[in-house]
């Protein structure tokens, strides 16, 4: 992938510095040759190993980033197609900040040498009197910019201002930067061999879009009993505390359920039955509240219960009875509580300021604590999906993680 020409690039980020422990979320690379004619594309979601930062700047979600892989899996990929070429970007200084500071945490280093173009810079000399963003340079050279904030669109739009800014100037002057570029001593690959090009993750490309239920293998026969049904819908009803499945959350349940040995036919009879019991819960008081009714629809769409179970659950029980538990029943719904005393862990960016929330829960009689370890008992988080350390540690540990909303229920 080496040869002379352009490698045109660009992020997204968590946020805007890379000193403050921000990281690359998406990379795209687009191969140009010396004239600016495109030779290759290249993209990947990166996972942070912390919060996604500005997700409605970039509309990546951490559900998204569960699969793609860290810069560490793709930096010897990324030195490959980089090495021998020169680098634009459009705020080169922004993107080369970063992919430095990312190299950095993997041993190896960008050369200081290596030639880098800014398509923002050059435009003062080239297009005096546009704009300096890459929507108005892109317009001046009647170029599509569509889906902007989107790595592999900002970078194939860049490539092809390059190609315009080429077209339309002296070429000694690019030539000139890829003679330096093939001069550049690159560092040899830390895994030589070991590419990973084949694994990387372009947006749009994450399994979260298809239905858990779905997911779950079909088998025949299967071989789960109740002890086995108790345990998954157990798992079931604490991935549903807060009226949601995480992206995380989903995974634990089909990956439980393919251990267990239950196939997508059983969960779904599990589901139903979750369901009808989750209904005789809520009409145990003999009135279903506006709240209630919110409930169950949204665990009848969470579980993929048909729309006649539902209308059904909205209906007063004829007989309470007739919803009573079977001796070999899962456990009733919503058995998962908090006591007075109980540690509560928060992390990510709320909308409430993290001290009113930590006060509030003071206030209700619980404990904040700062940190994850096996006594805390549940961890409120802005994205359930985050990437954090805590979130990381809590699922580990088997801590339910929850949504902000559902905290406010709390309080």
């Amino acid at each position: 992938m080496t040869g002379p020409g352009f490698a045109i690039i660009d992020l997204e980020t968590t946020g805007l510095l890379p000193s403050a422990h921000e990281r690359v979320v998406e990379i795209a690379i687009v191969h140009a040759d010396q004239y600016g004619t495109v030779t290759g594309q290249w993209e990947t979601l990166v996972n942070p190993q912390r919060h996604v930062g500005a997700e409605h700047i970039h509309g990546i979600r951490a559900a998204d980033l569960i699969d793609a892989p860290a810069f560490s899996d793709i930096a010897d990929d990324v030195m490959e197609l980089l090495s021998g070429r020169v680098m634009v970007a459009h705020n080169a200084r922004f993107d080369r900040g970063f992919l430095t500071a990312e190299f950095g945490r993997t041993s190896r280093a960008l050369p200081d040498d290596a030639p880098t173009l800014c398509t923002m810079q050059l435009a003062r000399e080239l297009i005096p009197g546009a704009g300096r963003s890459l929507a108005d340079c892109c317009a001046a050279f009647d170029i599509a910019l569509e889906d902007a904030h989107r790595a592999a669109v900002d970078a194939r739009a860049t490539a092809e201002l390059l190609g315009g800014y080429i077209a339309s100037t002296d070429r000694e002057f690019w030539f000139s930067h890829i003679e330096r570029a093939l001069s550049v001593a690159w560092p040899s690959p830390v895994s030589p061999g070991a590419s990973a090009l084949a694994r990387w993750v372009a947006r749009g490309s994450s399994a979260a879009s298809v239905p858990f239920l779905q997911r779950i293998a079909e088998r025949m026969p299967d071989f789960s009993g109740p002890a086995e049904h108790v345990e998954y819908v157990a798992l079931l009803d604490r991935c549903l505390i807060d009226r949601h499945l995480s992206e995380h959350e989903s995974r634990q349940l089909v990956a439980l359920a393919e251990e267990l040995g239950i196939g997508r036919d059983t969960a779904a009879s599990l589901h139903a039955q979750y369901f009808d019991q989750f209904a005789a819960v809520a009409w145990a008081d003999g009135v279903l509240t506006s709240t209630e009714v919110a409930d169950l629809a949204a665990v009848a769409s969470l579980l993929q219960v048909p729309d006649a179970r539902l209308t059904a659950a909205l209906a007063p029980p004829v007989a309470p009875a007739a919803h009573a538990a079977s001796t070999d029943a899962p456990p009733t719904p919503g058995a998962f509580t908090l006591s007075p005393g109980d540690a509560v862990v928060l992390t990510g960016e709320m909308s409430r300021p993290r001290a009113d929330l930590e006060a509030a829960l003071v206030a209700a009689g619980f404990r904040v604590a700062s940190a994850i370890s096996k006594k805390v008992a549940l961890l409120v988080a802005a994205d359930p999906d985050s990437l954090s350390g805590k979130a990381r540690k809590a699922r580990e540990y088997g801590i339910p993680v929850v949504g902000e909303e559902y905290l406010q229920q709390l309080l």
